[in-house]
This record gives structure tokens, sequence and C-alpha cells, in this order.
């Protein structure tokens, strides 16, 4: 079996604490060769300033790709470009360029009165700079907001025609569902690359709860399993042998890169990726 390509998302700390284990994120992962870290952007830009300076920290001490989160939230049109604009004068010029969720817990998304009304609109402004690589998200299992997976994968469809070169999918549990949304996405005429999202599981109340608000189907069998792992204290070795097992069966089946929410928490995905067969190359330090 090939080794995939991998990258990873890590988020920006809001305190000294979660600056340490961010570093120590980077630390553990950068060795793996990645071929980006993604730094997440928080809602309403809640985390702007933190984004922008985790992203350069990240850029500079790694030497390797850091593809910064944009969203539409909050924000007029100018004041949104001119973020994109700061990130490429760092040197960051991969965009993850999304809608973004509703502010302050809303039910539904209302763009700002001067800001793109979704992530098609940002996706055209920022294509037309022309000093971007643009991913995007996709949705394995229907949008909350959509009305049928015909429509969420339309959309996607909208998003690379307005530019996009990649779409990165939200987390999914079992592979089937990866694979049935590519073959799906390929049979709409979509033909660049949809690469999946893999979240390790480091907290199975979490992750479920997760799930749960962003529309992801959880098999029964899992809560089982999770149930059975957490009362004999094997939470982290049964989430290792999942997340393997399903990345094992999406390499099998063609797929070349995953993309890795860690949570910054690194342990559990870099288990993962050794027993891929996606080892060190070279030390952090020595390519700072």
């Amino acid at each position: 079996m090939p080794s995939p390509a991998v990258s990873f998302e890590v988020f920006p700390p809001k305190s000294v604490d979660a600056s340490f284990r961010l570093w120590d994120t980077a630390q553990a992962l950068a060795p793996l060769s990645p071929r980006f870290f993604s730094v997440t952007y928080g809602a309403g830009g809640t985390t702007r300033d933190l984004t922008h300076d985790s992203a350069h920290v990240l850029r500079r001490t790694s030497g390797l790709p850091v593809a910064a989160h944009l969203t539409c939230v909050g924000a007029s049109k100018s004041e949104t470009m001119e973020v994109a604009n700061s990130f490429a004068e760092i040197g960051v010029t991969d965009i993850v360029a999304l809608r973004g969720d509703p502010e302050n817990g809303a039910s539904v998304f209302t763009p700002h009165p001067d800001g793109f009304a979704n992530s098609v609109e940002l996706i055209e402004a920022l294509t037309a700079t022309g000093n971007f690589t643009l991913r995007v998200g996709a949705y394995p299992e229907p949008h909350p907001e959509s009305v049928d997976q015909a429509q969420n994968i339309e959309w996607l469809k909208r998003k690379f025609d307005a530019g996009a070169d990649e779409a990165i999918t939200q987390f999914f549990f079992e592979a089937d569902t990866f694979l049935r949304f590519r073959d799906d996405c390929a049979a709409a005429g979509i033909t660049k690359t949809i690469t999946p999202g893999i979240m390790p599981i480091t907290n199975w109340k979490a992750a479920r709860g997760f799930a749960t608000r962003c529309g992801t189907q959880v098999p029964a069998w899992l809560d089982d399993a999770f149930e059975t792992a957490i009362r004999d204290d094997r939470h982290d070795l049964l989430s290792t042998a999942l997340c393997t097992e399903m990345c094992s069966t999406l390499v099998d089946e063609g797929v070349e890169n995953l993309h890795f929410y860690t949570l910054n928490r690194p342990e559990l995905t870099r288990s993962v990726c050794r027993a891929l067969g996606v080892t060190a190359q070279t030390s952090l330090s020595d390519v700072a």
C-alpha cells in the first residue's frame, strides 16, 4: 500500500499554555513532511490576529506551506480582502475559503451588509487576485442547510467553477461515506481533488456532540464500541485502530491525500500516520 500524502489542521492558541501545545503539535507533525498545515479562523474573525500570527510563526519556523482559513462572517468585503492580503504579505498564499458558521450561535447565516454573501463570492474575489491557492470545504453527508445531497454536490461544483483548487471534507466515521460521495461528485462532473478530512477521536463524547451539530451520521456500532473501550480504559487504542483501518481502506481505494483534524493534540494523528507508513523525514529544527 503506498503511503498517502498528509496535511494537518491546527487552531490558533488563546493562552500561553495553548501556544506551547500548538508548538508541540507542529514539532511532532512537521517531520512527517505534510503538504501543509492549515490554521483555523474563529467565527466573525474572533481569532483573526491569532490566525495571522500563528500562520506566520508556523510558516517561518517549519519552512512548510501554511494554509490560513478565511471566512465571510462578520466583515465587509474590503475587510475580508485586507485580511487575505495580510496573509499574502507574510508568505501565506494558501487559503481555505469558507462561508463560516453563523455568528453568536444563530441558526441561520446572515451576511454582513457589505460582506460576501457566501463562499462562492469569496472564492471568486480571491481567484481574481491571482495570488492564492484555494481550498474549500465539502460535505460527504448533506450539509445541515442543504435540501439533499444533490444540492450539496452542486454547491461544491460552484465552488470549483469559481476557482477553487481542492476541497477538504468534513470528518466522517466510515470509509464508504467518503467513497460514495467521491463517486457522486465524479458523476456530477467534478474532476478536481477532493481530500477526505480525518479526525482521530481524542474524546468520544466531544466528537459525538460535534458530529450531531454538523450533521455527521454516528453509526450505532461506534457508540457501543466506545462505551466498552472507555469502560476498559482503551479509548485511545480503539480510536487509533479504527482511524487507521478507515484510512487504509481509503488509500486502497485510490485516495492519495489525507487531511487530519488534530485539535492541537498530535499523538493519535502521529500514531495513525506511522501505521500508514508516513514516517519522519527530518526534525523541525532541521528545517527552521
